[in-house]
């Protein structure tokens, strides 16, 4: 009778203790930047993304869609009109939640404030904050009940974002706090309010994300942004994990996990990269608002301007090298230089349109010029340009490279003035294509030793090449 009785109690409480294992799908994007429409090759899009999006939520029990921030900023539409369209056609993408970028920004906090009236759903931020420690968006966090668990949210940005990813003005009257301070604090108080904590963090890789699995147990999945490459494989520390996928709306993530409610833990995490294919048919809701939009810029974008003999990626040096032989070009500098981020798209080959250029370089950034001594030239510079102590060059670049020319991901130096302001950037570089006709083959021609030369140095680029030429005869010889 004991054992009968035993028996049965165990089997009464096997019920009780499936119900504390419950599944939950997360759906991830990253670093959308504003691309509405498929790249060349139909892949990519808002209006795929979404499809995708709705097809996985019909494959799920219990679904959460979350965007790891810069959903704006990398296109024609977002430039022209401060990204506000961009955040009304994300809100048919169907977002549980989003987290700022550094590039929401870009149009100022004020802009920030505007985006959150336009978002259907929370647009998070538990690190941007007033003197009183209040949110730039009103919500450091949320919690959502789906499938029966209740899953904190919690929203950060990088925390060297002033200085290196956005000028001091941008930012205005709040400041930023620390990403693990911040995540620490927050699921301190979110433990028992929750069974399951999320990071959904604009944040470096090594610094931020590896560190928040690495100090805070609480935290049981990181979704990331801001690194434009899909991770290969899930970051896991310990049975807690953290996601990335590629940027421009290439990818869909979908993290399936198996959540133990008892001890708010993960018991299991599968992961997977889902491409957004031009055999995927465009939501058609979600297509309507896009060309909407994209009508508004096409006759000022949608114009050739030139042809391009090679195709060329955004990372590529000679798409760097072609840009800043535009800026020397046109503005009479000498040197030109920019950093990679500047750049944010590539060089299809054939005719080009003013679009490529709007997309390569959609920053309303100006050029300014000043005038040093190469002496007095930081390493940033010399280490690409051969200079002479004594001569004076006139360099160009843009004015937020000159007004964070501290930061090493800018030119890494102080006092650097640059007081002479010259055109927009994008405007030089599509005059200058429209000039050259052929691009970026001719820009090889001014360029020596890694050195942008006007065409007031180009006699001297000749000679040095005949030069070379003849000793590589007579050394072969």
């Amino acid at each position: 009778m004991t054992r009968r009785f035993l028996l049965w109690f165990l089997l009464s409480l096997t019920p009780l203790f499936a119900q504390d294992i419950k599944p939950l799908t997360i759906l991830h994007s990253n670093d959308l930047h504003a691309h509405l429409l498929p790249d060349e090759h139909g892949n990519g899009g808002f209006a795929r993304l979404a499809t995708a999006v709705r097809q996985e939520k019909m494959n799920c029990a219990a679904c959460l869609y979350l965007n790891a921030g810069d959903l704006v900023q990398g296109t024609p539409v977002s430039t022209l009109f401060q990204g506000k369209p961009v955040f009304e056609i994300a809100n048919l993408l169907g977002f549980d939640a989003s987290t700022l970028g550094n590039h929401e920004f870009d149009y100022t906090w004020r802009g920030v404030q505007q985006f959150v009236k336009i978002a259907h759903y929370p647009l998070l931020s538990a690190n941007v904050v007033d003197a009183n420690g209040k949110s730039i968006t009103g919500q450091p966090y949320v919690i959502k009940n789906v499938g029966g668990i209740r899953v904190a949210i919690i929203g950060v940005v990088l925390s060297d974002l002033v200085g290196n990813f956005i000028s001091p003005p941008e930012i205005g009257p709040w400041k930023v706090l620390p990403v693990l301070d911040t995540v620490r604090k927050y699921a301190a108080e979110l433990r028992d309010r929750s069974d399951l904590i999320v990071v959904l963090g604009h944040i470096h890789d090594k610094e931020e994300v590896a560190e928040i699995l690495k100090q805070i147990p609480e935290v049981s999945v990181v979704v990331a942004g801001h690194t434009h490459v899909a991770y290969p494989e899930m970051m896991n520390v310990d049975g807690r994990v953290a996601v990335l996928v590629n940027s421009y709306a290439d990818q869909l993530g979908r993290l399936d996990l198996q959540v133990d409610i008892a001890a708010k833990k993960l018991r299991s995490a599968d992961w997977k990269k889902i491409p957004i294919e031009a055999k995927l048919a465009p939501a058609p809701d979600v297509e309507r608002l896009v060309n909407f939009w994209e009508a508004k810029v096409r006759p000022l974008v949608d114009v050739p301007i030139g042809e391009s003999t090679k195709a060329l990626t955004r990372t590529d040096p000679e798409l760097r090298t072609m840009i800043e032989t535009a800026m020397a070009e046109q503005t009479g500098a000498d040197i030109a230089w920019i950093d990679t981020g500047n750049i944010r798209d590539g060089l299809p080959e054939g005719r080009i349109l003013a679009r490529v250029i709007w997309n390569m370089l959609p920053f309303d950034n100006y050029i300014v010029t000043g005038k040093f001594k190469g002496s007095q030239l930081p390493k940033s510079i010399t280490d690409r340009y051969p200079v002479q102590p004594d001569r004076v060059y006139t360099v160009a670049t843009t004015d937020f490279t000159a007004d964070n020319q501290a930061a090493k991901n800018q030119l890494d130096t102080t006092g650097m003035v640059f007081p002479k302001t010259g055109p927009l950037q994008r405007d030089a570089v599509i005059a200058w294509v429209k000039k050259k006709g052929k691009v970026p083959a001719e820009a090889a021609s001014h360029a020596v030793a890694g050195v942008v030369m006007t065409p007031r140095w180009a006699w001297l680029a000749a000679m040095m090449q005949t030069y070379t030429a003849r000793n590589m005869v007579h050394s072969a010889s």
